[in-house]
């Protein structure tokens, strides 16, 4: 990394703390694509549609 500088190559370190947080996310992400419906939206309506996101949403916090 030092010798390339500024035009690139491997990031100096991770940040576990912002790993951890995309990995959780990343997760829950999965899960709502699990739901059908959610993943390829076939809703005709908004209001359907964010009803399916919020029975999901709580259903999967229900499960942690």
């Amino acid at each position: 990394r030092a010798r390339r500088g500024s035009r690139g190559g491997r990031p100096p370190r991770l940040d576990e703390q912002a790993y951890r947080g995309r990995n959780v996310v990343e997760r829950y992400f999965a899960l709502a694509k699990q739901w059908r419906g959610l993943a390829t939206r076939y809703d005709k309506l908004a209001i359907t549609y964010r009803a399916a996101v919020t029975i999901c949403a709580i259903l999967t916090w229900l499960r942690a």
